[in-house]
C-alpha cells in the first residue's frame, strides 16, 4: 500500500538564538500547513541539514557564529537551491545584509523584532505566517538573467538595445513614472532601474512595502548600482528629471501639484487607516495620477495582494499609460495579476524588458 505524501510545507529553522528557534517553531507548528523538519544553530549546521533534509523553505538568521547566514545561503543555492526567508534585525547593517541576501537568492525577509511586548510578538507572528505562506506560492527563479548584483547600469553613452516599439505606446508622451512593488520587489526594482539611463528626462516615484529602517539603506544601495540618482524621499521633495525617489517605510506617501511642480507629501499611517499595506502603492499612484493629470506611466511589479490596482485604475481613467510585470518573471503574481485581470494594464511584460520599455519614452 502506497502512503499518501504529506501536503505540509517542510521547514528548516536556522538561527543561533535558541529563543528565536523556539519562537519560530512555536508559531509555525501551530499552523497545520507547516511541518518543522529540523533546526540548526549556525550556518555550517544549516547547510548540512539543508542538504540532508531537503526542506521546502528555510528561515535563515543573518548573524551567526562559524558561518553567517549569507555565506550559508550562497552554499545552499549552489548545492541545493531552496526557498529561503531571511530573518533580519531592524538596523542599517541588518538592512544592508538583507539586500545582499536577496541578491544571492533569498526570496524574502522578515524583520526580527520579537520582544517582551505582546504587540510586537503578535506582529512578528502575523508577519512570519504571511511571509511563509507567500513563499509557498512564490516562483523560485531569476528568469531575467541572473542575480541583480551582476547587472551593469545603463549610461547615456550605452543606450538600451533597440527592441520592437510597443504599438500601444508609440507616439505617447509622459512626464513622470510611478512604480509599485512588494514581495520580490527589491531585486525586481533594481533590475528595472538599472536599465534606465542617467539622462532619463522624467522624475520617478517608487512605492515598495518595506519597514522604516530599510528604505533608506535600500535607496542608497540602488543609487550605488544604477545610473540615475536614487534616494529616500523626504517631505517637500520635488520630482525631477533623472531622479528616482523611494517612498519611506513606516508612513504613507502622496503627491500634490504645487505650481509647476509635483511635490512629495509624507503622511502618518493614522491618516489613512483604510490602507493595509505601508507605504500604500494605491495612495501613491492615485495621488500621482491626480497631481499629474494622468501624464505619467504607472508600473506594477511582483508582489502579493492587489495594492496598486486602484491607483492604476484611476491612472487609466485619466489617460495615463500602464505596465504590469508578467506572471512568468514575478516572484508573486498578485499585484500585477490584479491589474491584468482588472483590465488596467496596457502592456504585460517580462521583468527584463520593463526598464528598456520605460527608457523608450526618451525618444
Amino acid at each position: 500500500m502506497i502512503m499518501p505524501q504529506s501536503t505540509k510545507t517542510r521547514v528548516l529553522i536556522v538561527d543561533d538564538s535558541s529563543f528565536m528557534r523556539m519562537a519560530i517553531r512555536s508559531i509555525l507548528s501551530k499552523d497545520p500547513a507547516f511541518d518543522i523538519v529540523g533546526t540548526a544553530a549556525d550556518g555550517v549546521e544549516g547547510v548540512e541539514k539543508a542538504l540532508a533534509l531537503k526542506p521546502d523553505i528555510i528561515t535563515m538568521d543573518i548573524e551567526m557564529p562559524r558561518m553567517d547566514g549569507i555565506s550559508a545561503l550562497k552554499q545552499i543555492m549552489a548545492k541545493a537551491p531552496t526557498k529561503v526567508i531571511m530573518v533580519s534585525t531592524l538596523t542599517n547593517e541588518g538592512a544592508k545584509a538583507t539586500f545582499e541576501a536577496l541578491d544571492a537568492g533569498a526570496i524574502d525577509y522578515i524583520p526580527k523584532n520579537v520582544t517582551d511586548s505582546t504587540d510586537a510578538q503578535n506582529i512578528f507572528r502575523q508577519e512570519l505566517l504571511h511571509k511563509m505562506k507567500d513563499a509557498v506560492r512564490s516562483r523560485f527563479s531569476r528568469p531575467f538573467g541572473g542575480p541583480a548584483s551582476s547587472i551593469r547600469p545603463v549610461t547615456a553613452a550605452a543606450a538600451p538595445p533597440q527592441r520592437p516599439t510597443s504599438s500601444k505606446f508609440s507616439g505617447k508622451k509622459i512626464q513622470y513614472v510611478g512604480i509599485g512593488a512588494s514581495t520580490g520587489g527589491p531585486v525586481a526594482l533594481q533590475e528595472v532601474l538599472s536599465r534606465i539611463p542617467v539622462n532619463f528626462p522624467y522624475g520617478v516615484m517608487v512605492g515598495i512595502h518595506m519597514p522604516k529602517a530599510f528604505t533608506g539603506p535600500y535607496a542608497d544601495r540602488l543609487n550605488a548600482k544604477c545610473s540615475m540618482t536614487i534616494r529616500e524621499a523626504v517631505d517637500g521633495d520635488v520630482l525631477k528629471p533623472g531622479l528616482a525617489l523611494i517612498a519611506p517605510g513606516g508612513m504613507h506617501t502622496s503627491l500634490v501639484k504645487q505650481g509647476a511642480n509635483i511635490v512629495v507629501k509624507l503622511k502618518p499611517t493614522s491618516d489613512y487607516p483604510q490602507y493595509v499595506y505601508i507605504p500604500s502603492v494605491d495612495l501613491m499612484l492615485s495621488s500621482m495620477a491626480e497631481a499629474t493629470g494622468g501624464s505619467m506611466l504607472g508600473v506594477i511589479l511582483t508582489g502579493m495582494g492587489n495594492d496598486g490596482f486602484k491607483g492604476m485604475q484611476l491612472l487609466k481613467q485619466k489617460g495615463g499609460l500602464t505596465i504590469a510585470q508578467d506572471e512568468a518573471t514575478s516572484t508573486i503574481y498578485g499585484m500585477p495579476k490584479a491589474c491584468v485581470d482588472g483590465g488596467v494594464a496596457d502592456e504585460v511584460l517580462p521583468l527584463g524588458q520593463i526598464g528598456f520599455e520605460i527608457s523608450k519614452f526618451m525618444k
